[in-house]
């Protein structure tokens, strides 16, 4: 007799259907006179707040004036956008030069080609193309940003720049048309695929240093137009602040936790005082202190100006609170996995390298992207020691002569330009996690 078998088959939800929102609508909703009548309250507000907003910054809105008086003109009781958008070029750029601004948009490009690879499955070694976006691009979107004159330590490291972008580029080429790392192309397209390690190194170590020369030589010949920092605002500097704290606060962060860890008596209680400073004071303390103190501990002759000063702030104290996200994070592992790698021969660093950090920073995701989102909105705090970032540039609205007054309207279309960047980080680090199988899945 034959057995017939069933496959088992993963219990998919039903779709929902008409029928069952108006039942979990009349469950949660309407399930009594009291929660009918409190639904129906609460659509009135909503109402009444939509309602009320869209008639003032659309309906009786205007779009298109020269002054503020045409706004009042032209609507009693609608906002005034012409001014936002007459300052438009001031908001996102600040006071660089009109002619210049094309250096921002470009450097922005390379920014997201660089990292492009990044979200591309068939690309790989991912981890040097996150290094070098963090240890080389600053240099050289530094300099286009800045130009000037280059020393001979900005030459090299703008070389290395252009250097590791052509490789990025190229193994993401060779990745996603012939489904191998650029350093395989070149050693199958040298015909060295049966070398020794050693051989097929020292050809791809010659490949580099002929391409650095190359390019060393070639960029010795360009330079670009001085910017200085005073004429950096807007949106921009905002970018440039948060950007570089971000990315540079996450590896000092997880220095600093390391250190707290360590079993070395000096190091855990430097890097324990060093962390308790840093998070016992608020942010604008620390951007006081180091536009007035920073300077003292610099050798005679040395400068540095206010945005560096800033920069150096952030960074350290952002560090600080990243390294206690890392020391939860680290301890969150258990003691088991430590030994596990132990016992196949890794060491210190090759356990956290590879065993415990990666699973660390998975359950570290959503503290991680809480502490960016607050150090996005943080450096709003600059404008108070005299940096025209984003805040700046949309106080300065109200004291332009045609737009004398007009506070509102600049300062909900900030706080919406910050809505926008801070939902999107937020969505993105939950989908990162789905991904990565760090957090619930729905």
């Amino acid at each position: 007799m034959a057995i017939v078998t069933k496959e088992k088959t993963a219990e998919r939800p039903a779709p929902i259907s008409e029928t069952s929102v108006f039942g979990w609508m009349r469950k949660n909703l309407f399930s009594s006179a009291f929660n009918t009548l409190l639904t129906l309250f609460t659509l009135y507000i909503v109402y009444l707040t939509l309602s009320g907003v869209f008639t003032w910054g659309i309906v009786d809105a205007t779009f298109i004036a020269d002054n503020r008086r045409e706004c009042y003109d032209n609507s009693l009781t609608g906002a005034c956008w012409a001014g936002v958008i007459a300052w438009f070029d001031n908001i996102f750029y600040g006071r660089y030069p009109r002619d210049e601004i094309w250096r921002i948009n470009f450097g922005l490009f390379l920014l997201v080609l660089w990292m492009a690879p990044l979200w591309m499955a068939k690309v790989r070694g991912k981890v040097l193309i996150g290094a070098t976006v963090v240890g080389l691009y600053p240099f050289l979107a530094g300099y286009l940003f800045a130009g000037g004159d280059k020393g001979l330590f900005m030459q090299v490291m703008i070389s290395a720049a252009i250097v590791a972008f052509a490789i990025n580029m190229g193994n993401m080429l060779t990745g996603l048309f012939k489904n191998v790392g650029l350093n395989t192309f070149l050693i199958n397209l040298a015909g060295q695929s049966k070398a020794s390690d050693k051989t097929r190194r020292n050809v791809l170590l010659g490949m580099f240093g002929i391409a650095f020369v190359a390019v060393y030589i070639w960029q010795m010949g360009w330079t670009a137009e001085r910017v200085g920092w005073t004429r950096w605002g807007g949106l921009f500097l905002t970018l440039v602040i948060s950007g570089i704290g971000i990315a540079s606060s996450l590896p000092g962060g997880i220095l600093l936790a390391l250190g707290r860890r360590s079993k070395l008596p000096v190091v855990r209680i430097l890097s324990t005082g060093f962390i308790e400073v840093f998070r016992s004071v608020p942010l604008i303390t620390v951007l006081f202190m180091a536009t007035t103190m920073f300077p003292l501990f610099m050798p005679e002759g040395f400068v540095l100006n206010k945005l560096v000063q800033v920069i150096i702030a952030v960074v350290l104290f952002n560090a600080c609170y990243m390294a206690e996200i890392v020391r939860a994070g680290l301890q969150a592992i258990p003691k088991g996995q430590s030994e596990g790698a132990h016992t196949i021969g890794l060491g210190y660093w090759g356990t956290m390298g590879l065993i415990v950090m990666p699973q660390a920073l998975k359950h570290m995701i959503p503290n991680i992207v809480g502490n960016i989102i607050g150090l996005l909105k943080d450096t709003t705090l600059v404008s108070i020691i005299g940096l025209f970032d984003l805040l700046g540039m949309l106080r300065s609205i109200s004291k332009d002569v045609p737009w004398l007054g007009l506070h509102k309207e600049p300062l909900i279309f900030g706080a919406i330009l910050f809505f926008i960047i801070c939902f999107s980080m937020s969505k993105y680090s939950r989908h990162l996690e789905v991904k990565l199988s760090a957090g619930e899945k729905h």
